[in-house]
């Protein structure tokens, strides 16, 4: 899946602003690249649908418990 940019404009404590900037600098990134790690860290972790599925399932469902893993691999 491609990725697509948006420009937008946001309104920071100018503080704040400076602070964040001074950690991009630090790990030698850009103010954007910073900004939309941390983003991502946040919201990039939402479970898809078939995470979601599988949260369920787990735990609500009928698991098999494995007892011996060597075992259960060669029964694959």
């Amino acid at each position: 899946m491609k990725s697509s940019k948006v420009q937008t404009a946001f309104r920071f404590d100018e503080e704040l602003l400076e602070l964040v900037k001074e950690k991009a600098k630090a790990q030698r990134r850009s103010l954007n690249n910073y900004i939309e790690g941390l983003l991502y860290q946040d919201v990039g972790n939402i479970p898809n649908e078939e995470t979601k599925k599988a949260i369920e399932e787990a735990v609500h469902g009928d698991l098999e418990r494995i007892e011996d893993l060597d075992t259960w691999l060669d029964n694959l």
